[in-house]
């Protein structure tokens, strides 16, 4: 169940992206694709785990300007509901263990629209000032720009045919 976003602690995010909703799901559960897209271009991912199941890790880190790979993202999926949501957390990270670190918890949802797929991002932070310092991290501008990357990659997908 999602609650309404508090204005206080979340943000959130979305757009339409005119890929089907089965393009974009595999585009979220494939690692490889996860790669071409998961955080703002010029950077580069790499993703280190990822167990899809309540419970499972999500672990991806990231190159800035061609260095080695640093630590991204140290999360449990809490939530995956096929082709439809993904909730993940750093507030736990596999098998439920405790993270050192807690900031956000995020919740991906997907579903059908006239165009193609509406793309929603719920980030819930324990804080307000964990909120803000996410927004003046540039949370707008750095999930909107992976979601901008992940439709480009999905509907050059869709134009091409290749649903594989």
């Amino acid at each position: 169940m999602t609650r309404s976003p508090d204005p206080d602690l979340d943000l959130t995010m979305a757009r339409i992206i005119k890929a089907p909703r089965s393009t974009v799901w595999r585009a979220w559960i494939d690692r490889k694709r996860l790669e071409q897209w998961w955080v703002p271009a010029p950077a580069r991912c790499k993703v280190i785990d990822m167990d899809l199941k309540p419970g499972g890790s999500f672990v991806t880190q990231i190159s800035e300007g061609g260095g080695d790979f640093v630590p991204h993202i140290n999360a449990c999926f809490l939530a995956v509901d096929e082709l439809s949501r993904i909730v993940f957390t750093d507030t736990l990270v596999a098998g439920w263990r405790p993270a050192e670190n807690a900031f956000m918890t995020a919740i991906i949802t997907l579903s059908d629209h006239p165009a193609g797929t509406q793309y929603a991002a719920h980030v819930m932070h324990r804080s307000k000032a964990d909120r803000d310092m996410h927004e003046e991290m540039g949370f707008h501008d750095g999930w909107g720009t992976v979601a901008a990357q992940l439709a480009r990659l999905v509907e050059q997908q869709t134009l091409d045919h290749d649903f594989s």
